[in-house]
């Protein structure tokens, strides 16, 4: 019992795969989960962007160059990720895109290609991951979603639908694996102090106003407390929570 305190939040022994871990949410999870103890395999497409990554990361990072829309080569990827590093315990489903333009001038390619990476990749991958963990009956599905999910954001059509739709994927995967030992969550973050985001609201000081207006907590979050929340759903610590979203947003979706 002292052993199960002890290492509840521990990551020892455990291979997680994120998608598009080397910038950004997909970077804060890597090294949180790093920090817990796991080994990390990141894949994404922008190979200089990877190898910085695990050169930051250290020897418990390692990559692989991967489009998540190349859904036909799914099984092959996962394959080539057991052989190198064996069983995989956990997948975080980070890769994302999106197109802002109100929704008179996006095409309908564009709303597909947002679909195409947040859910229809995401969900490839899940499905060529699950038999493995299903076998070993232990495993973590992690999707990221988003505040858009439960409210409106002008300008994000494709990216609120995406986001909507893990919401689902999400109660519907649990509800059929978790009983094989297998969880599986999502995670919906606020606004974070990345770069782009901090340049962003330089320019638009109203918008700030706004934001931090309906942000009961009154300020932004970081990366990191998505990459703690992520070592939680990862670890024993969650072992009866599946088939949830846990917002990471300071209250924001509360609003005042």
């Amino acid at each position: 019992m002292q052993d199960l305190f002890l290492h509840a939040f521990s990551l020892e022994d455990r291979t997680a795969v994120i998608t598009g871990g080397g910038t950004g949410l997909g970077y804060a999870m890597s090294k949180c989960m790093i920090a817990a103890g796991a080994r990390i395999v990141m894949l994404g497409r922008r190979e200089d962007v990877l190898r910085k990554a695990c050169t930051e990361l250290g020897e418990r990072a390692s990559y692989l160059t991967f489009d998540i829309t190349d859904t036909d080569n799914m099984e092959k990827i996962v394959r080539k990720i057991r052989s190198d590093v064996g069983r995989i315990y956990i997948l975080v489903n980070n890769a994302g895109n999106q197109h802002k333009k109100p929704v008179e001038e996006m095409t309908v390619n564009e709303f597909t290609q947002v679909l195409d990476v947040h859910l229809v990749g995401s969900f490839a991958l899940t499905k060529a991951i699950l038999p493995s963990m299903r076998e070993q009956k232990k495993g973590s599905v992690i999707f990221i979603s988003s505040m858009s999910g439960f409210i409106g954001n002008s300008n994000l059509t494709g990216y609120a639908a995406a986001k909507s739709g893990i919401l689902g994927l999400v109660r519907t995967l649990a509800s059929e694996v978790s009983g094989n030992g297998v969880r599986v969550n999502a995670i919906a973050p606020g606004w974070l102090e990345t770069p782009m985001f901090l340049q962003a609201l330089a320019k638009d000081p109203d918008r700030q106003a706004r934001i931090l207006q309906r942000t009961p907590m009154n300020k932004f979050g970081n990366t990191t407390d998505v990459g703690w929340a992520a070592v939680y759903l990862a670890s024993d610590a969650s072992s009866f929570v599946t088939g949830t979203s846990i917002t990471v947003d300071g209250g924001a979706v509360i609003g005042l």
